[in-house]
């Protein structure tokens, strides 16, 4: 009689130990009967046999599926409820050379991910899907979920779901079908043994079909959840059979290589894209160097139609020319006029980390609204530059300096208020020296097409250029009359 040895081992894909919990590093926190330990395999032993196992990334997200970062020995990238997809991505893209897995259950992918993993799929994304589909929310106490099946009982619908109240199941695999993009869907089960075979197969092609390129791949997998469906491992495989192939017929819905499409973006210059004429550095005009223009960060408030946006988009695109780092954060009510409008603008040296701006280095509040809501942000060193020809009654002392910039009326005066954000534009290019008054006219004429607005453009900005100079130079000198007061005569 011949001996037989069997040796059992688990993919080297998996940890050696599962540190989630000291005293089970042997083991997933997956119930008995779970179909996620038997997909988590089928994974694993495809990533190994393709040997791309030091070039895999696995996206998670909330649900039974969190803790894969724990099981998975490779890359690694925890998502937000539903966002798997869209994460996964982010992650091919940047990483094009990766093999990208997007893997999510029926609470997440067909219910608060919907809008992710349709877009993710019609623009044919090179990630792979894996869809687990057990009807129900596993791990939040089992709650209706978008596939739970006509009549089926779950903790919100505990008189069986009704399409009249709750609607029908989501049949993902055939809505995906439906786009252009897609590659290869298909949808499995994990109930007996022949048919885990069959989805070990059809996870293995998605993975091999992403290697080569082929564009995004979606296996959904039925899958058994004994515990919240209240029934052991062999009801629960039994109810898959009996219960759910009627709703989610097996097969392939797509398998085909979409034809190639010629869509690569053209590399331009930041000039060339926004059709400016004029090189990126204004000829004959200094850069700025890092020691007399350190990093200033702004924050420019107001109404919406008073050009506070467009002034921050001016500044970030002067800043651009003359070889800073800069960013454009713009923050806007639903209201085209009148509502609350603001934007941060950075204009740095190095890279730029966060666009947010906490503390400005300068505020141009161009109404009280702005300024009464922002001011207290601005530190001991920053200027406020305020569209009024003084403070408002009751506005409290600030550390910072403040200007007084009488901006729409000098606008008016001089033709139109929409010349208002000019004005404080010509005030802060006074007021920092940090970017050429050239650059600003040269972009101005490149946007304006109206040449007598362009002229009054040109003028707002002389004119606050003048008014700011004018109000430093009467500071200079009254603190310089006080100075003398305060010394002692010899």
């Amino acid at each position: 009689m011949d001996e037989y040895q069997v040796i059992e081992s688990k993919s080297p894909a998996f940890y050696s130990k599962y540190e989630r919990k000291s005293e089970l590093q042997h083991q997933t926190h997956y119930c008995p009967g779970c179909g996620h330990g038997v997909v988590h395999k089928l994974i694993a032993e495809a990533i190994t046999d393709m040997g791309l196992q030091d070039r895999s990334i696995f996206v998670s997200p909330v649900g039974c599926s969190v803790f894969a970062y724990y099981y998975f020995d490779m890359g690694n990238v925890q998502a937000a409820h539903g966002r798997a997809s869209a994460v996964a991505t982010a992650v091919k893209r940047a990483n094009p050379g990766s093999l990208v897995i997007s893997y999510q259950g029926d609470g997440d992918l067909a219910a608060i991910g919907t809008a992710e993993i349709i877009h993710a799929a019609n623009r044919g994304e090179k990630i792979t899907v894996f869809f687990v589909n057990n009807a129900i929310y596993g791990m939040t106490g089992g709650q209706m979920a978008p596939t739970t099946l006509v009549g089926q009982s779950s903790t919100t619908s505990p008189w069986g779901r009704r399409p009249s109240n709750e609607g029908y199941p989501l049949h993902m695999a055939e809505l995906l079908a439906t786009l252009v993009a897609p590659a290869y869907i298909e949808r499995v089960s994990l109930h007996d043994n022949k048919n885990i075979m069959k989805s070990r197969k059809a996870v293995r092609k998605a993975l091999e079909l992403q290697r080569d390129g082929a564009g995004f791949t979606f296996v959904e997998l039925l899958s058994p959840c004994p515990t919240i469906w209240k029934m052991t491992p062999q009801e629960s495989r039994k109810w898959i059979e009996e219960k759910m192939l009627a709703v989610f017929p097996l097969g392939v819905y797509r398998d085909r290589k979409p034809e190639p499409v010629n869509d690569a973006v053209p590399q331009i210059s930041v000039s060339r894209l926004f059709k400016l004429d004029e090189p990126e550095v204004i000829p004959n005009e200094p850069l700025p160097s890092e020691e007399s223009h350190p990093d200033l960060r702004i924050n420019i408030a107001g109404f919406g139609g008073q050009g506070v946006l467009l002034l921050g988009q001016i500044l970030a695109e002067m800043g651009m020319r003359a070889g800073r780092e800069v960013s454009w954060l713009p923050s806007y009510g639903p209201e085209m006029r009148s509502g609350s409008a603001h934007c941060y603008v950075c204009l740095c040296n190095e890279r730029v980390g966060s666009p947010l701006v906490e503390h400005p280095d300068v505020l141009i509040a161009m109404n009280e609204i702005s300024l009464n809501k922002f001011a207290k942000q601005v530190g001991l060193h920053g200027t406020i530059l305020y569209n009024a020809a003084q403070p408002p009654a009751g506005f409290p002392t600030q550390e910072a300096m403040v200007y007084c910039v009488p901006a729409a009326e000098i606008a008016d005066k001089l033709g139109t208020t929409k010349a208002t954000n000019m004005v404080m534009l010509g005030a802060l290019l006074e007021l920092t020296h940090t970017l050429p008054k050239e650059s600003a006219l040269s972009l101005l004429k490149a946007k304006v097409k109206n040449a007598k607005l362009l002229e009054v453009d040109y003028q707002a900005i002389d004119a606050g250029i003048a008014c700011l100079r004018k109000q430093r130079e009467e500071h200079l000198a009254t603190a310089q009359t006080a100075e003398s007061e305060l010394t002692p005569a010899r």
